[in-house]
């Protein structure tokens, strides 16, 4: 099988999702791969670069994309959105960590995190308070996700609520509607 930047990417994909962050080298990777580790630098800059690939082949899904015109309002479409995006990276070992360097590096290749900027905009921000509103949904999703994950990892059996969906309805209100979040309690 020859060596291209789809297989580099999908192989990474699977290190990840298999063994976590802490095991996607690019030894390992080359390994995996049967080819010397100067080979998958034709494919990839660096580490941070395949990240951000590996982000975006995790997240530029159908299945992670929402229509507006399937929503009453942005923020439902919004809310939905970031529901998705949650339990898509739940079962994803240290998916946020990658996320986090790809949103960093590369946020233009996200295409649920330029969504969500589209939705928000829509919903009446504007051009930097909605990059500010992604960042802030984001960074919930994903704190959210990794808090999740280190309880599972933990072994610490807690039927609790992770508190996800009543955060996220909460700062979904502060931000398109700043008024009626101090009645939300």
């Amino acid at each position: 099988m020859a060596l291209t930047q789809l297989t580099v990417v999908d192989t990474a994909v699977d290190i990840l999702q298999q063994f976590g962050l802490a095991d996607l080298s690019m030894r390992r990777l080359a390994k995996e791969l049967d080819v010397q580790v100067g080979a998958l630098y034709w494919h990839v800059k660096n580490k941070q670069e395949l990240l951000a690939q590996v982000a975006a082949k995790l997240l530029n899904t159908p299945a992670l994309s929402v229509r507006a015109d399937d929503f009453a309002t942005p923020s439902e479409a919004v809310l939905q959105l970031m529901r998705k995006l949650y339990l898509a990276l739940l079962p994803i070992q240290d998916s946020p960590e990658v996320i986090e360097v790809a949103s960093a590096m590369q946020v233009e290749s996200l295409e649920p995190v330029l969504q969500l900027r589209a939705l928000l905009q829509q919903a009446g921000l504007g051009e930097d308070q909605a990059r500010f509103g992604q960042q802030l949904l984001l960074n919930h999703v994903l704190g959210s996700v990794a808090y999740r994950q280190n309880l599972i990892q933990l072994d610490v059996n807690s039927s609790e609520s992770d508190g996800f969906d009543w955060g996220l309805q909460r700062a979904v209100a502060g931000l398109l509607f700043p008024e009626s979040a101090e009645r939300l309690g």
